[in-house]
């Protein structure tokens, strides 16, 4: 059972309806089922310890990827071309985040999922960069090169996949505990890894955009040793930082 984080819009149309929703794009739970998992859509929750509540469920997480985390959670003002703010959905992917590293329930973050990772930790971020992002709507495509001895490159062998990606942000001060474990050409950290977990992995491309299975079926087979009893790791609790919703 592997849970992906969705968000709330105001306004979704099918048919002649027009009401708020709850959205996922496909691509992920279809990359989890394709992986040999079950896929369960996780909406927003403000609830005190709903997060806990739903990961103590979970056998693996999945973050997705979407819009620039709040500064404001890493202590640093706005730049005038960060996005605006998304306090719900920040709040409530923080809370799955340290949910999960706190239970060592296999994670994974895609995109700003795995920025967030980063910032939940204590880390911080650079607020743009250019090359990284085609039009709008688009993918551009880029090798990565995995970093020797991480797990990344264990599980992704020798050579320089090609990704799809579409960012303006990235890693800027790693936080204590993660390790770089794939950058870009021109250094961008492009993926980060916690040692110190059974899996916990953050990508800054987008898995469900492309072919290639293997990290999420990793994934599912880690949860699913998880769900049978293999012994985890015992790790100190994390603080997700305040959680604050809009109005």
């Amino acid at each position: 059972m592997i849970g992906v984080s969705t968000y709330l819009e105001p306004v979704a149309r099918w048919g002649p309806w027009e009401l708020p929703a709850a959205l996922l794009p496909a691509d992920y739970h279809r990359l989890v089922q394709r992986a040999g998992g079950t896929a369960l859509l996780l909406p927003p929750d403000p609830a005190p310890g709903a997060a806990r509540a739903v990961v103590e469920r979970l056998d693996g997480v999945v973050v997705a990827g979407g819009p620039d985390v709040d500064p404001a959670r890493y202590g640093a003002e706005r730049d005038p071309r960060t996005g605006p703010p998304a306090h719900e959905r920040d709040a409530w992917e923080a809370a799955l985040i340290a949910a999960a590293l706190d239970a060592d329930v296999p994670l994974l973050g895609v995109c700003r999922g795995m920025q967030l990772m980063n910032v939940v930790l204590g880390g911080t971020l650079l607020q743009h960069l250019d090359g990284h992002a085609g039009a709008p709507g688009t993918w551009e495509t880029h090798p990565v090169r995995p970093v020797p001895g991480t797990r990344l490159a264990e599980l992704l062998g020798p050579g320089s996949p090609e990704v799809k990606t579409h960012h303006h942000q990235a890693v800027d001060r790693l936080a204590e505990g993660l390790v770089v474990c794939a950058r870009a050409g021109d250094g961008t950290v492009e993926a980060v890894e916690l040692p110190s977990a059974d899996f916990a992995l953050g990508v800054q491309w987008h898995p469900e955009a492309g072919e290639d299975l293997r990290l999420m079926e990793e994934l599912v087979a880690r949860a699913a040793a998880r769900r049978s009893g293999a012994p985890g790791v015992d790790l100190p609790e994390i603080d997700p930082g305040p959680e604050f919703l809009d109005g």
